[in-house]
């Protein structure tokens, strides 16, 4: 019986690799930039399963593409960038990967949020420049986190995991969400508060909430007025989920202190945009799970939803559970 064949659009981990190897004929696409979606289109003819990244598009088009495949597997928790209900249609199932990456990101989140409250690329970029000269009083002055009002917008996973950091810095925790969690309001003595109460009273505002189209631009012009001169934004969910021309003018015209982004509107952010001729601002390229051991698990875990795809089986992580499989043993 021959094997099936599983295109992988980018070189991930070699853990995930060599998983997907024992069970298949895997061909990766091994250029930094993303395969044009032609080439997607002709790799998936003779495909049985599709490993994907965020950055590629894989829409009805694609999937209508490939008659032979029995999986996507899509290495990330997000899953906006795939045709999902093109997939269901088709009876494909659809897998992510969740859960292994929330601890990584939390610790990002926090990492922003120290380094744009005490300036920490600035302080960098002052002493490769030599300006270090001396101790002074007055340098690079930033803004204490510890004792701070931290509100959190989206209490799903990562949101509880930077809410659980908070507690070693007695921050007032706020948190807004569609769904109000009293459990977690408990546990984590945060409180709830609608999206204007949070953004007024909170010194530091994180996002941690999925990109749908009702937080499209939730952040905006009017939004950022109400978080006041003096607060912080942070951003490790989605870019679009903030308005960028209006941070632009916010920030520049002081209406907030600084923004620290891993995530852009478009990515990866245009080398002219405006944000990067801004001192108050700091920008990484979407790197929240980058850590060795977090990009090893999501590896093994994309592999692992191909596997049971060619298998018939469920899938471990499906964002699409409805589709019934027929186990086939490849």
């Amino acid at each position: 019986m021959s094997r099936p064949n599983v295109f992988v659009t980018r070189c991930i981990p070699e853990a995930g690799l060599a998983k997907l190897r024992e069970k298949a004929e895997v061909k990766v696409w091994e250029e930094q930039m993303p395969p044009p979606k032609s080439v997607i289109i002709e790799e998936l003819a003779g495909c049985q399963a599709l490993l994907c990244l965020l950055t590629d598009t894989i829409d009805a088009e694609v999937i209508a593409a490939a008659p032979q495949l029995k999986a996507i597997s899509n290495y990330a928790v997000g899953f906006d960038n795939i045709d999902v209900a093109a997939a269901t249609a088709r009876g494909i199932p659809v897998g992510n990967t969740p859960e292994v990456l929330t601890e990584t990101t939390a610790d990002m989140a926090w990492a922003l949020m120290m380094a744009i409250a005490r300036r920490v690329a600035e302080a960098d970029e002052y002493v490769r420049a030599g300006g270090w000269r001396t101790w002074e009083p007055r340098l690079l002055l930033g803004h204490d986190v510890f004792g701070a009002t931290l509100g959190i917008i989206g209490l799903g996973r990562i949101g509880e995991a930077v809410a659980g950091r908070a507690r070693g810095f007695q921050m007032r925790v706020l948190y807004y969400d569609p769904e109000r969690r009293p459990d977690v309001e408990a546990e984590l003595e945060v409180q709830y508060a609608e999206l204007d109460q949070l953004l007024r009273q909170s010194d530091f505002v994180t996002i941690h909430c999925p990109l749908t189209p009702d937080t499209h631009h939730l952040i905006g012009a009017r939004e950022l007025v109400l978080m006041g001169p003096q607060s912080f934004l942070i951003n490790t969910a989605r870019g679009p989920v903030v308005d960028e021309a209006a941070l632009y003018l916010a920030l520049k015209a002081g209406d907030i202190h600084g923004a620290a982004l891993d995530v852009t509107e478009e990515e990866p952010v245009p080398s002219d945009s405006p944000l990067l001729k801004l001192g108050n601002v700091i920008i990484t390229p979407h790197i929240g799970s980058a850590s060795h051991q977090t990009r090893n698990k999501m590896a093994l875990i994309a592999a692992d939803n191909v596997i049971s795809g060619l298998e018939g089986k469920p899938l471990p992580f499906c964002v699409n559970p409805e589709v019934r499989l027929d186990s086939d043993e490849i």
